[in-house]
């Protein structure tokens, strides 16, 4: 790459009067600008030194590579004596005059409680799903399975047994996440929980009931009568008093001589969470709680299918702002009383959105020549059919802008239908097309019907206006010396091993659109389970970020890996992080590169998976995958072909 063309190309596009500030990561550069209209987004989308681009947080960003990005930002810098920044000082240039939301704010929280609890959480939903595929009459016949073949009885039961326990005892892991995300001990906050959902105390479920009747026994501390009520199916309750046990914790460790720490700040934070939760939080936060309940089943049964129609229509934009992020609290709410609420109306509604974003990405690599904007399209059209939308929203849909808005249009009218039908999930899952396994057997037509409408509606309109309105970018004309040799050959050139001890995840599930999108390259990603990360091909470390956080490795073979631990955590400044190598160390499979505080980064708000991509991804003719769940640091993930 010349590195000096980028960057004056770079500077060209996006006016140098326009730029405020700079910074890079391991993969981007990061540009505050004044006005964001003026940048000539077709001359970056036809450049092939650039792998993308999109706009965030007040800054935009674009995808150059490790190993390059750092040359083309000095070069940006000296031609334009820009302000260099840290990636902590352009967070601040960007949201200088900007008040800070509380609700994005509260968003963030919510977010960082109840992500980590979707997976236990999804598996305990569609393990629901087999049961009422069991055990619902009218599905199969007039009868359901388990009657009509009696030997699933016990299957159905151990399955039900299964899938209840997640939701019969939400406080507990709501409690360990909330005491941890509040900067507690998790492991406090899980006991805390546990204590709410004794046996010993009347079933949550069963509390207003015992209130109507008079059987509600009380405890007697010193005159006071406390209910013995349980919070079984609690959300609310369980954060207020996460939030007051991570507090107290805090502040005895502040106090309590080093000595006696360990032993009495626990034992305190405890007892006085627990008299206060029993006395004053946890009633109030219940009447809190049943009242949000009521008032969001009220939403729903007054405004029905216009109601929903609204807020399918508005979904993906929400998702652009990231509040849907807190969303999982409210459903779990209404998921945790689904005697009461029916269900959730929010999946369904995120579904049909997704659908229609999926669709109108398809409809653009119908229409597009451009072969960049095709593969992406491909791909983050797939991605979104099966509910994870960022690689098609800001990687295709937005820089285009109808087909997002075309795609609204379609999850309207799709919401409407979902109204109309009474669609309502009974559990967690993957908000696409496979979303039907969460809805009740007998919703199944409306959910298969209204994500019809969702995808046809999306695809036409966006197929039509693009026909007519799209403008591809000027493709410079294919020279001998543009084409470049592509391997074919199908045997494996290399084989890339884990480069941590965890759980290999797909690349399109991690939540950066860079990675997930597959801008960078392809590859895999890990969630680690220890926080040391080791060398996954024998070959040169071509690129040490001073961070620490992300490595270049160039095997003997020739492939071009980056390693790259956690997101946005560029922003950490190198804090948290060991760097074992340099530059330019020849380094075998095995070798120890580096530490990271697997804990610290949690804490201070970042996602710590690990991405393996193969950046000259396009040099191969197949990158694929082979590793799923747990893997070792000798385990392949990665075999290229």
């Amino acid at each position: 790459m010349d590195h000096k063309k980028v960057a004056l190309e770079v500077i060209d596009a996006v006016g140098e009067d326009n730029l405020i500030a700079a910074a890079h990561c391991a993969t981007r550069l990061r540009l505050v600008l004044k006005d964001s209209s003026k940048i000539n987004q077709a001359a970056l989308d036809s450049n092939d030194d650039v792998k993308g681009t999109f706009e965030t947080n007040g800054q935009y960003q674009i995808i150059i590579g490790p190993g390059d990005v750092n040359k083309v930002y000095a070069e940006i810098v000296q031609a334009t004596g820009v302000k260099e920044a840290s990636t902590d000082t352009l967070k601040e240039i960007a949201n200088q005059g900007k008040k800070t939301n509380p609700f994005m704010a509260l968003a963030k929280v919510l977010s960082d409680i109840f992500v980590p609890l979707i997976p236990a959480l999804v598996a305990g939903g569609l393990l629901m799903a087999i049961n009422n595929v069991l055990t619902s009459p009218g599905l199969f016949g007039e009868l359901s399975v388990i009657e009509m073949f009696p030997a699933f009885q016990d299957f159905a039961s151990i399955v039900n047994l299964l899938a209840s326990a997640p939701f019969a005892f939400l406080p507990i892991l709501v409690g360990y996440s909330a005491t941890q995300r509040f900067g507690g001990n998790g492991y406090l906050g899980a006991a805390m929980a546990m204590a709410m959902v004794m046996p010993d105390l009347v079933n949550g479920y069963g509390v207003a009931n015992a209130i109507a009747e008079g059987t509600m026994p009380y405890w007697n501390i010193f005159g006071l009568q406390v209910a013995q009520a349980g919070y079984q199916g609690s959300v609310l309750p369980v954060l207020a008093v996460a939030y007051i046990l991570a507090n107290l914790e805090k502040f005895f460790h502040k106090r309590i001589p080093q000595v006696l720490d360990f032993t009495f700040t626990p034992m305190l934070a405890v007892i006085i969470t627990g008299f206060l939760t029993f006395t004053i939080v946890g009633p109030v936060m219940r009447t809190v709680s049943d009242g949000l309940t009521d008032g969001l089943v009220w939403l729903y049964s007054t405004t029905g299918a216009v109601g929903l129609g609204l807020f399918g229509t508005f979904y993906s934009s929400i998702v652009i702002t990231g509040l849907h992020q807190s969303f999982p609290a409210i459903e779990t709410t209404l998921l945790a009383d689904v005697a009461k609420t029916g269900g959730s109306f929010i999946f369904p509604i995120a579904a049909m959105a997704n659908i229609a974003q999926g669709a109108a990405t398809f409809a653009v690599f119908f229409i597009t020549k451009n072969e960049k904007q095709k593969s992406l399209a491909s791909s983050a059209g797939i991605s979104a059919m099966l509910g994870i939308t960022e690689p098609a929203i800001f990687g295709v849909n937005l820089k285009l802008k109808f087909p997002f808005v075309c795609a609204m249009i379609a999850a309207g009218v799709a919401s409407v239908s979902i109204g109309l039908f009474h669609v309502l999930a009974t559990a967690l899952g993957a908000a696409g097309i496979i979303g039907f396994i969460s809805v009740p057997p007998q919703s199944y037509v409306g959910f298969f019907v209204s994500a019809l409408i969702s995808f046809i509606i999306a695809f036409v309109l966006t197929y039509v206006y693009g026909k007519k309105k799209m403008v591809e970018p000027t493709e410079a004309p294919m020279t001998a010396e543009t084409v470049q040799p592509t391997t074919v050959d199908s045997a494996v050139i290399e084989q890339v091993n884990s480069p941590v001890k965890g759980e290999a995840v797909a690349l399109s599930t991690v939540n950066d659109p860079v990675f997930s999108s597959e801008m960078m390259g392809k590859g895999l990603a890990v969630k680690p389970a220890v926080g040391e990360i080791y060398a996954p091909v024998d070959g040169m470390l071509s690129v040490v970020y001073d961070t620490k956080h992300a490595y270049g490795i160039v095997s003997d073979e020739g492939v071009e890996i980056l390693l790259h631990i956690g997101i946005d955590t560029v922003n950490l400044a190198g804090e948290h992080f060991t760097a074992n190598k340099q530059n330019g160390d020849k380094v075998s499979k095995g070798d120890l590169l580096g530490t990271f505080d697997r804990q610290a980064i949690q804490e201070a708000g970042y996602d710590d998976t690990v991405m393996v991509i193969v950046t000259n991804t396009a040099n191969y003719a197949e990158i694929v995958p082979v590793a799923t769940d747990e893997v070792e640091v000798d385990t392949p993930i990665l075999e290229i072909k």
